[in-house]
């Protein structure tokens, strides 16, 4: 079978070489990631400010694309980055006094509630933050929401501890709703 839609935007080989300091690699990482920085910034900032955001976040990549160990780890770092940018940027621009919080509360929220999002829609934004995830925790994710296993099964097929396992379910749990949110 032939996988359908998009080509990979970034592999693991350009990855590596921009990791390794290479600057063509960099550049094509940057440019490979932007329409998914954009889409994150979409979800967490006001209009105004999501250039703002992505033009800090593609500068953060630039400059830190040596801390993220795995290719697999990339989209959840991005997301990360692109949150604490627009939430950054909108205290800056807000200002931090606690009257401007209360009464500026709504631009905080997104602009449509999870639970009034169609079901079709929800479910492709679910698999998106499923496949957004490090492949360690989507593993996880998947065998004990999508497959039905307990802790004990998973612990024993993966041959780690129950707590463990726990532990990578909630990490993982919490990158899905931040994604969603």
């Amino acid at each position: 079978m032939t996988q359908p839609s998009t080509p990979p935007r970034y592999d693991k080989g350009m990855f590596e070489k921009a990791r390794a300091g290479d600057n063509k690699a960099l550049e094509s990482l940057i440019i490979a990631t932007q329409p998914d920085i954009r889409r994150y910034a979409k979800r967490n900032c006001s209009a105004a400010d999501i250039d703002d955001a992505v033009q800090e976040t593609l500068w953060l990549l630039a400059k830190r694309i040596g801390t993220v160990k795995m290719l697999t780890s990339l989209p959840a770092w991005l997301f990360t980055v692109v949150r604490r940018e627009c939430l950054r940027i909108a205290q800056r621009t807000k200002g931090d006094s606690i009257v401007n919080k209360a009464e500026n509360i709504d631009e905080y929220q997104d602009d449509v509630l999870l639970s009034n999002k169609p079901t079709d829609a929800l479910r492709i934004d679910l698999i998106r933050a499923i496949q957004a995830l490090p492949e360690h925790y989507r593993h996880v994710v998947l065998l004990r929401d999508m497959e039905g296993m307990s802790i004990e099964e998973i612990a024993d097929k993966l041959q780690r501890s129950r707590e463990s396992i726990k532990a990578q379910l909630y990490r993982a749990r919490l990158l899905i709703r931040e994604y969603l949110i």
